[in-house]
């Protein structure tokens, strides 16, 4: 028998009381947002959480930090360390995470903090995140948004802390495996991105004026490189089973990746006469998202036939190698050049004649399926699911996830608070 047998055989052998979160928590919050535009409210000290970084982890740090004057302008709130975070709002609703340090977050973070008499925050980390999906089915709206009250009135099972305790042991060495693989291919992409960023820079872009010549490199703006074209409406409930290939922008972001030559999704022959679509070589531009790094993102279109594109996407017709574009879209020196000509609050945008500003560098076509042809390898390295650290991080999730659901699976005493 298990030490959690013997836990559970001695503590709760009739079963586990299933509480409200709410009635386990000692206070729970959202957060807010300065006011965007206004300068002294960011570039501060102390640490924002949006929710696009709510991902199932533990937070050691934000990608924005505000200023006290931004804090006491808006209704975000310092929370103590150790919270159990759920996001509720757009692509990442129901995502939990927890803070290891004092922050602040944005308003569609909830932000719970545990009674820890009652409760565990990791224990109830694991109990959120096993039920996810069920989190996710909740949400309203066209952007699928959940409120703290909905967090408030979820319930989970809360057994004695010591059975608590020993299932995030169990749990835990789990996750712990998953991080150490992933910080180990995290750490391979990094060292990926470093020798994209430098194949791609020729150092010319700081180097050499628009239009002149750097060691046969030359500096051109996308637009006298090729030609954008908006795509027309299409929306998902347009998609058939079969017929001509289509690309949604959001699927740029979800589901492809530098390249691709086949589509997820199709339209009907009758749609696409109407539609405007792009070609082999073209580069497909996600011109929307609801936040920074997923605006521009790009796939180059490969396949032999020409297939439709959504509205708030583009693509882009050009003479070079498709994949150079596309790899280059992924560079450091690609997105400084984008963030400052982003717009919106909280969908942001880049428009095609703005794109058409980006400068990029043009070696010989010799010099870019060169270039195409080391970033394969690398990208085949840290990108493929089908082999390597990527397939044994899936299975260790996978098998957490098992678990984590056998574990969190009580019955229920029927007892009330």
């Amino acid at each position: 028998m298990s030490r959690l047998d013997e836990l559970i055989q001695e503590l709760c052998p009739n079963g586990v009381e299933y509480k409200t979160v709410s009635s386990i928590s000692k206070n729970i919050t959202s957060g807010g947002t300065p006011k965007t535009g206004v300068a002294e409210y960011y570039n501060g000290d102390i640490p924002w959480l949006r929710t696009q970084e709510v991902n199932f982890d533990d937070i050691t740090d934000t990608g924005v930090k505000i200023t006290q004057l931004g804090v006491d302008n808006s209704s975000a709130k310092w929370i103590p360390e150790n919270c159990v975070i759920v996001a509720m709002y757009g692509a990442t609703v129901g995502k939990v995470a927890i803070n290891k340090i004092p922050m602040t977050t944005n308003q569609a973070c909830c932000n719970i903090e545990l009674d820890k008499e009652k409760a565990l925050y990791r224990y109830v980390f694991h109990c959120l995140c096993n039920q996810y999906q069920y989190i996710k089915s909740l949400g309203q709206g066209s952007q699928t948004n959940i409120n703290a009250q909905i967090v408030k009135k979820l319930t989970i099972p809360v057994p004695p802390l010591e059975v608590q305790s020993e299932i995030v042991r169990i749990l835990d060495n789990f996750t712990e495996l998953t991080a150490e693989l992933t910080a180990e291919l995290t750490a391979r992409k990094k060292q990926y991105e470093y020798y994209r960023d430098k194949l791609l820079s020729f150092n010319v872009l700081n180097c050499a004026s628009v239009g002149n010549s750097l060691n046969n490199i030359v500096v051109m703006p996308l637009g006298e490189v090729g030609i954008f074209t908006r795509g027309s409406g299409l929306q998902k409930k347009d998609f058939t089973q079969t017929g001509v290939g289509c690309i949604h922008y959001g699927q740029i972001y979800t589901h492809y990746g530098t390249y691709a030559n086949r589509t997820k999704t199709f339209v009907s022959q009758e749609f696409a006469k109407k539609a405007r679509k792009a070609k082999h070589g073209d580069l497909i531009i996600a011109t929307t998202s609801e936040n920074d790094e997923d605006v521009c993102k790009a796939v180059a279109w490969l396949g032999d036939e020409d297939i439709a594109i959504s509205s708030d996407a583009c693509f882009y017709t050009h003479s070079l190698e498709p994949k150079y574009v596309a790899y280059y879209f992924q560079t450091e020196q690609f997105q400084k050049q984008k963030r400052g000509f982003i717009t919106g609050t909280k969908v942001r945008r880049v428009n095609t004649s703005d794109l058409a500003k980006i400068k990029i560098p043009v070696p010989s076509i010799e010099e870019q399926r060169r270039i195409v042809s080391i970033l394969d390898k690398f990208d085949m390295l840290t990108t493929s699911i089908s082999e390597g650290l990527p397939k044994e991080i899936e299975l260790r999730r996978k098998q957490y996830e098992y678990y984590r659901n056998q574990l969190l699976s009580f019955p229920d005493n029927k007892a009330t608070d």
